[in-house]
């Protein structure tokens, strides 16, 4: 009686301690269902991180490089005022002296002792001995006038010349004016311009030059052209110059603008590049429709108009700065660019509008494209782009032929590991049904692995082994309940995670799905939108085709209209 009931005593601490296993089994079963899930979703969130971080290094550098190009550009400017500064107050007296004639309220001994002042301040420079001249001619000192201009003409011929030119033509003395533009006129070379032949050409196109004189250059600009289209590979380097120019003109997409795209498709950087393309014809119109309908106001008088010339003469080209003034435009696209060094060197190289040595038809596209870089008015721009018209339609004629090539023609859009195609988002029906179908074996897949494993069968055979040897053994029977019951647990496992992996993958399936919807939708609007936009190509041919270069030559002093030809 006793052996049975420690036999019964026995027995049921043993189905407690079972009923503990169990219990623990679970819990760690819980546990490690749990620790995988949260494994995955820190392996996502470390992917994400990882961008996010990225993303901020990216981020912090373009602010870095904003910050420095502002630094420089403050000590750039800080070295021009510093070494050329006094050279301000020459260029202030050049006019005030044209103006104080004009006035008569200033004594010309004033003006002598003020011009002698900057000619000791400023030895190099070639305006000052300028100043001398006038103040000498002023007084009728004409030794004293010849000197100086000899002195002038030493030290810097060109500007000298063009110098003169436009003063002469302020005081009405024609046959002077016409001397001075043809010594000018016999010093360039269409190949290697200087940039201060913008004022040049701006006096021509907004008719401040005599008719003779405006003749002179309307046939010396032919002459430039026709010299130049001579050239091997001419037509070529214009395309390339002029698609460069008008490249630089694109703006960058809107950032959420079709996020699922952005987000789901790896073809989203030749679609952004595409659209970007296609957005650049109507940018082009505006841009070149602006400057060719904006309304000149002219002067109030010739004096006005030639001391603006001449104010941009003195104060704009002169050598010694260039390479300080090349740091400055650099820093200041770094600025514009929003720290992108790699773009606003790309724009530097291309625009060149602080270079020395430029041919006529890279000054002409400067004048078009960086009108505030070069100093060129709206009349210069006009006639400018009315020169090039030929060139331009060629250059965004080849830009519209390499944008719509490079537009995809299948859109890939890819979901974890799952990847489809579309080319207009109207095939939603077949990629529905592709998505299903793979979801559909990876849960397959998932399901044919979650089985019993070997531990499990092995603890079936083990259980019905030890039963049949432990019938008249408590211990072996013991040991039976056991391994039955591990078997038992797993096979209740396996039916559990069925349910669990069937109701993740229809989640899975439904937000996919959702995703992939709203991915063809981003699709349909970029197709209808690249179609409009693509659309607007031909307006800037129609819009070129009716500008004429006499168009932008007629005088506002006189009645006389110089005619020339890009041709």
């Amino acid at each position: 009686m006793s052996d049975r009931i420690i036999s019964t005593a026995n027995l049921n601490q043993i189905e407690n301690s079972l009923s503990a296993i169990n219990n623990n089994v679970q819990t760690v079963h819980r546990k490690v269902g749990a620790v995988e899930q949260q494994l995955g979703d820190t392996q996502s969130d470390l992917a994400v991180l990882a961008e996010e971080f990225r993303e901020f290094v990216r981020q912090d550098a373009l602010i870095k490089n904003v910050q420095l190009a502002e630094m420089r550009l403050v000590k750039v400017r800080q070295e021009l005022e510093n070494k050329y500064g006094h050279y301000e107050d020459v260029r202030r007296k050049a006019i005030g002296i044209l103006q104080a004639v004009d006035s008569s309220l200033v004594r010309k001994d004033t003006i002598e002792n003020a011009s002698e002042e900057q000619l000791l301040a400023a030895p190099r420079y070639w305006l000052a001995p300028c100043l001398i001249a006038l103040s000498a001619w002023l007084s009728d000192n004409k030794e004293l006038a010849e000197k100086a201009v000899v002195e002038a003409l030493r030290r810097d011929d060109e500007k000298t010349s063009l110098f003169f030119a436009l003063v002469t033509r302020r005081g009405g003395r024609y046959q002077s004016s016409r001397a001075w533009l043809e010594r000018y006129f016999g010093q360039q070379d269409p190949n290697e311009l200087k940039r201060e032949i913008v004022v040049l050409i701006d006096g021509f196109s907004n008719g401040i030059f005599g008719p003779e004189a405006r003749s002179r250059c309307g046939l010396l600009i032919k002459g430039w052209l026709d010299e130049l289209s001579q050239k091997a590979g001419f037509i070529e380097i214009q395309r390339d110059q002029w698609k460069n120019a008008l490249y630089s003109r694109k703006e960058k997409l809107d950032t959420t603008k079709y996020p699922h795209l952005q987000k789901y498709s790896p073809t989203w950087p030749q679609l952004q590049h595409a659209l970007e393309g296609a957005k650049l014809h109507d940018i082009i119109f505006q841009y070149f429709n602006f400057i060719l309908t904006q309304e000149i106001i002219p002067s109030k008088n010739l004096a006005f108009a030639v001391d603006q010339l001449l104010d941009i003469l003195v104060r704009e080209f002169d050598g010694e700065e260039l390479p300080l003034r090349r740091e400055e435009r650099l820093n200041e696209l770094i600025v514009k660019e929003e720290g992108d060094k790699n773009t606003a060197q790309h724009l530097f190289a291309n625009e060149k509008v602080v270079e020395e040595g430029l041919n006529f038809t890279q000054l002409l596209t400067n004048f078009s494209m960086y009108p505030v870089e070069s100093n060129a008015s709206v009349a210069t721009q006009k006639l400018a782009i009315a020169l090039s018209k030929e060139w331009i339609t060629h250059a965004h004629d080849d830009l519209t032929a390499e944008n719509r090539n490079a537009l995809p023609i299948d859109i890939q859009i890819t979901l974890d590991d799952w990847a489809g195609y579309s080319r207009d988002g109207s095939n939603e029906g077949e990629l529905i049904s592709s998505l299903q179908q793979h979801i559909q074996l990876k849960k397959e897949d998932v399901l044919r692995r979650n089985k019993l494993g070997a531990k499990h069968w092995v603890s079936l055979v083990a259980g019905i082994g030890f039963f049949l040897l432990g019938l008249g053994t408590l211990f072996l029977f013991i040991v039976s309940a056991i391994c039955t019951y591990i078997f038992i647990q797993g096979l209740r496992n396996v039916r559990a995670n069925v349910k669990v992996i069937e109701q993740n993958y229809e989640e899975i399936f439904a937000n996919h799905k959702q995703i992939l919807v709203a991915t063809l939708s981003d699709i349909v609007d970029y197709r209808r939108e690249y179609e409009i936009e693509d659309a607007k190509a031909s307006k800037v041919a129609e819009l070129l085709d009716q500008v004429t270069p006499d168009q932008y030559t007629y005088s506002t002093y006189d009645s006389a209209r110089a005619v020339i030809s890009s041709k």
